[in-house]
């Protein structure tokens, strides 16, 4: 074997490097096991924990440290599926975007446009602007959209002359503005939410983002989050020297109401401190001179007790207690000062781990502190950390002297921002232009307010709090900072998000209960087991000695497939579990057609060495082909997949690669080594060794009888799909699903009964999922109203009719949240009319891209048509009857049988797994043609058939081996999925010798004879 330790050195390289991604899941497990043993079932003290070790050391490789914080974030990332969450897609609306650059024009036509463009929308993959011009030009004959947009804010950009095409443009250029701020805004809101490996990203050329939490339990609070129009505003600030004196007091006050046991700090998850009280400023002002000295002598022994705490290495309960108890405030919130015990400057007033900021608004919101601070002082959180470890935030006092308490400038005033390079230094700054209203309030809040800070706040945190040095006039602003570039992006990315009113509004929704996850681990985990153990069971048996080296080499695979996984970032889901055990069953099958090689090389008498050459060239060509073909499926499905789907097409793809890699290296590496220590190598034992070897079936001969079968069960589907047609998801249909688990077994019926006093005037559907307590509701109720609390009223419906069904009585929250409650609704999935428009067109195009692009293959790599062509129709055939079966046993087996995307992914993997099949056939067919071009090619065709029926059945064997444990263990989320996939190996292996090849014989056959007639 050429260049061995080149190989031996680049797996061992792969085998540190995946080893060393693995690590930190290993390392993220323990320190996560140690902090739920010293919680002992407390989420908060386990979380308090967490926070605290946030930034220390807590893996050392020696040259280099990771903290918990870089630990985690390296873990292998486990989708919403399997450990619960939250999963959202929000589509940005443009109506309201086109509505506010018209200054919400009256114009009938107009108006009419902007509804039709939205009907339109729910069954067309354009985007909006385009549906609008559309409707706008067939509405008003012609009109001109320039005397409509043609406003204060778009004249320099639109004139009366302006041509439509030119208003689209600037239309389209604003919506795009409003969406890429819109995901800047929500980016920051979910940032600060508090969930581990949060994921946004936007969906290119559709105006949608898609949002990923992992552990969320409030679904109700995310959607209202992610649901709200971002908020600008300017407000000037108080200076930190004019605060101290009353938090001092504030202080005393917190110290005599504990003593007296009248206040406890509250545990709670809002991070905002917004306290409006109700003291006068200007007696503030007046008595702040008075009580400056005696804050000075208290604040220099408060800071020097903190300071003395916070450099001990640990502090001890008695001191820490000492300190709560003399300074129950400043311990939370330690003030802006020197140890000297001087006030700083500036509008912070002091700041405050993240975990100790529920505690800080606990006490700033007291009565008899609101009574103490301000009418006028309202208290916001700096959105980002100070600390490199991400734990401390700042208090900021900001001053709401309006009559209204409304900011005296908000983000429409902002006409454009960009971050850019300071003319003296290397520092970035932000360039901020305003329009001619915005100019005048600026310069006048600027010149009020020389020498002090304004703060940027967006949705109540503020962003930045630049020093005024002058009255600015003209709406052009600079600030300054010491930023980096990044840091001016982004602030300059704040600053124009409330430059338009652009409200998300959520188009699908799916939320997973931690429950289901884990229960979904759990069985994925059992599948796969047990799959693993059948496939080395089976490999063994069949092949002997070199089974084993095979299960070497599939251990390798699965350690390089998850390391990999892990490297690249990518999401593991239930599907993805699911692909991978399926890749198990693939990836034997280059070791199956090199070992069926070898066997015929060995039976024609040549040495074992010379044999296993032989068979790994020889095979090499088919092993090639087929994965490449695969590969191909693989990719469509991540192209046009989400979620699940997406995280099953990645598995695939990288579990072809990895198999490849150990099916073809790794074992002939074994081999080579057990051939130099003079090893006896066997493939097969004496019950295998001659399986399927000296067959002669006419295949070619049967074909008459094979077309008639497969066209009556072409015709059943057809006659099925027009009968019963079949049971779309909602996915498809478009809708809501519920998952909802009762704490008694109940029936269909029941749940139906029940949910006819409630859903009247609607549709529903009503099947068991999984165990006897558990059901799946579906419902078109409302799911084209894009109203915030229409998933709220549908919630409560289903709590009012089946509550009375429980055992057990809970409350209407306990019943629709996902958290800790082993009952009520543990799943939930919302799909608007418009993503389930376009996730209909994306399968079918990828059903037929991935068609398309396997038969170009085949014609470029087997250098005739009709091999592509008995393909694409074996191929179209194996999916037609798929669809076939779904249509027909829909509602008669005891598990969904829905068509949604896993189905479409099920479909693309059979397209995948039957090409593959086929491949190895017409790469034997070439090879005989070529060694025997004088025989006729029937029987070259069915001589191939023949000596790779051994390598097909036991593909296909172990294949199905694989599938049916995941199909018995794997769970009730993919047991549709895996289904199909059961009967499509079937399908496909039948296919592959009955249908393929004799369709391209038969086109051969004919070119032939018209060839010959021309003659």
């Amino acid at each position: 074997m050429q260049n061995k330790g080149a190989l031996k050195l680049l797996a061992i390289a792969l085998a540190i490097a995946c080893a060393y991604q693995l690590s930190f899941t290993f390392v993220t497990r323990h320190v996560e096991n140690k902090a739920a043993e010293y919680a002992a079932g407390d989420p908060v003290k386990e979380q308090n924990y967490l926070d605290s070790i946030k930034s220390q050391p807590v893996y050392n490789l020696g040259f280099v440290q990771f903290n918990y914080k870089e630990v985690k974030e390296k873990e292998i990332n486990l989708g919403l599926d399997l450990r619960g969450g939250m999963n959202v897609m929000l589509e940005i609306s443009v109506e309201d975007v086109v509505r506010a650059l018209s200054n919400d024009s009256k114009d009938p036509i107009f108006n009419q446009a902007l509804v039709q463009a939205r009907e339109a929308q729910k069954n067309s993959t354009s985007d909006y602007i385009t549906l609008f011009e559309q409707a706008y030009e067939r509405l008003s004959n012609g009109g001109k959209l320039s005397y409509i947009f043609n406003t204060p804010e778009l004249r320099e950009q639109i004139t009366p002359n302006s041509t439509n095409a030119e208003v689209i443009k600037v239309l389209r250029e604003s919506a795009n503005g409003a969406i890429e701020n819109s995901f800047n805004v929500l980016r920051s809101r979910i940032d600060r939410f508090g969930v581990t490996q949060p994921n946004i990203q936007r969906l290119e050329n559709s105006g949608r983002i898609l949002v990923e939490l992992p552990g969320v339990k409030e679904p109700e609070r995310v959607r209202k989050l992610l649901q709200g129009t971002a908020s600008l505003e300017f407000w000037a600030t108080y200076n930190n020297k004019e605060i101290y004196p009353i938090l001092s007091e504030a202080n005393q006050i917190i110290k005599d109401l504990e003593a007296a046991g009248a206040t406890t700090v509250a545990v709670a998850d809002s991070v905002v401190a917004d306290s409006t009280v109700k003291a006068d400023s200007t007696a503030l002002a007046a008595d702040s001179s008075a009580v400056d000295s005696v804050a000075t002598a208290e604040s220099g022994s408060l800071i020097s007790q903190l300071d003395s705490t916070e450099n001990q290495a640990a502090m001890s309960q008695q001191d820490e207690a000492a300190l709560l108890k003399n300074f129950p405030l400043f311990a939370k919130l330690r003030p802006v000062a020197d140890q000297n015990g001087n006030i700083g400057e500036g509008p912070v007033i002091g700041t405050a781990l993240a975990l100790d900021t529920a505690a800080v608004n606990h006490y700033l919101n007291l009565p008899q502190i609101k009574g103490l601070l301000p009418r006028d002082l309202r208290l916001m959180w700096g959105i980002k950390a100070i600390d490199p470890a991400e734990t401390t935030y700042q208090l900021y006092a900001i001053k709401a002297n309006t009559r209204d308490g409304k900011a005296p400038l908000d983000g429409g005033a902002v006409v454009d921002a960009r971050e850019t390079y300071s003319q003296q230094g290397a520092s970035a700054e932000v360039s901020m232009s305003m329009n001619a209203s915005g100019a005048r309030t600026w310069a006048r809040m600027t010149a009020d307010n020389i020498g002090q800070c304004i703060a940027i706040v967006l949705d109540g945190y503020v962003y930045s709090a630049p020093v005024v040095n002058q009255e600015i006039t003209g709406g052009q602003s600079q600030i300054s900072g010491s930023f980096t570039i990044n840091e001016a992006r982004d602030l300059a990315n704040v600053l124009k998000s409330g430059k338009l009113p652009a409200p998300a509004r959520i188009t699908q929704d799916t939320v997973v209960g931690p429950s289901l996850g884990q229960e979904s681990i759990t069985a994925g985990m059992m599948s796969f087991i047990l799959a693993f153990i059948l496939v080395l069971i089976y490999m063994i048996f069949f092949y002997n000695r070199a089974g084993w080296v095979a299960s070497i080499a599939l251990i390798c695979n699965l350690f390089f497939l998850f390391g990999v996984l892990v490297a690249f970032g990518a999401v593991l889901t239930l599907p993805g579990i699911a692909g991978i055990v399926l890749t198990m069953g693939m990836a034997v099958d280059a070791n199956v057609i090199i070992y069926e090689r070898v066997k015929e090389e060995l039976r024609m008498g040549k040495a074992l060495s010379v044999s296993l050459y032989e068979g790994y060239k020889n095979a090499m060509s088919a092993i090639i082909d087929g994965n490449v073909t695969t590969l191909i499926t693989g990719i469509v499905l991540f192209i046009f997949g989400t979620g699940p789907v997406q995280g099953f097409a990645t598995t695939l793809i990288i579990g072809i690669l990895t198999s490849l890699f150990s099916a073809i290296l790794i074992t002939r590496m074994i081999f080579v080594t057990m051939l130099e220590r003079g090893h006896h190598i066997t493939f097969s034992t004496k019950l295998t060794e001659n399986f399927l070897a000296n067959t002669h079936f006419n295949f070619i001969g049967k074909r008459q009888i094979t077309y008639i079968l497969s066209g009556a069960m072409v015709l059943i589907t057809l006659v099925s799909l027009g009968v019963r047609g079949m049971s779309y998801g909602v996915d498809f249909s478009g809708g809501r699903a519920f998952v909802v688990r009762f704490d008694q077994p109940v029936t269909a019926t029941e749940v139906r009964t029940a949910l006819s006093t409630v859903f009247t005037n609607t549709g529903y559907e009503v099947k068991q999922f999984g165990k006897e307590n558990q059901m799946r509701i579906l419902t078109q109720y409302k799911f084209d109203d894009e109203g915030e609390n229409v998933t709220t009223e549908i919630e409560g419906m289903l709590y009012k009719a089946l509550n009375p069904l429980l055992g057990t009585q809970i409350s209407a929250e306990e019943f629709v949240s996902t958290a800790q409650n082993p009952v009520g609704i543990v799943s939930s999935d919302k799909v608007g009319p418009t993503v389930a428009h376009d996730i209909k067109v994306n399968s079918i195009i990828a059903v037929l891209f991935s068609l398309l692009a396997i038969a170009l293959y085949i014609i470029l790599r087997f250098k005739r048509w009709q091999w592509g062509v008995g393909s694409v129709v074996s191929l179209a055939h194996d999916a037609l009857l798929t669809i076939g079966v779904f249509s027909l046993l829909h509602g008669l087996l005891p598990f969904s049988m829905e068509v949604d995307q896993s189905f479409i992914a099920a479909i693309l993997t059979i397209i995948g797994y039957s090409i593959n099949d086929k491949v190895v056939i017409f790469d034997r067919i070439r090879e005989y043609q070529t060694l025997y071009p004088k025989r006729k090619i029937k029987d070259n065709i069915n001589n191939a058939i023949n000596s790779t029926l051994s390598r097909t059945i036991n593909t296909s064997g172990t294949t199905l081996v694989v599938l049916l444990a995941i199909f018995l263990f794997g769970g009730e989320v993919i047991r549709g999925f895996v289904f199909a996939l059961l009967f499509g190996v079937i399908i496909s292996t039948y296919s592959t010798v009955f249908t393929a090849t004799p369709i391209a014989y038969d086109l051969i056959r004919r070119r032939s004879q018209a060839a010959a007639e021309v003659k």
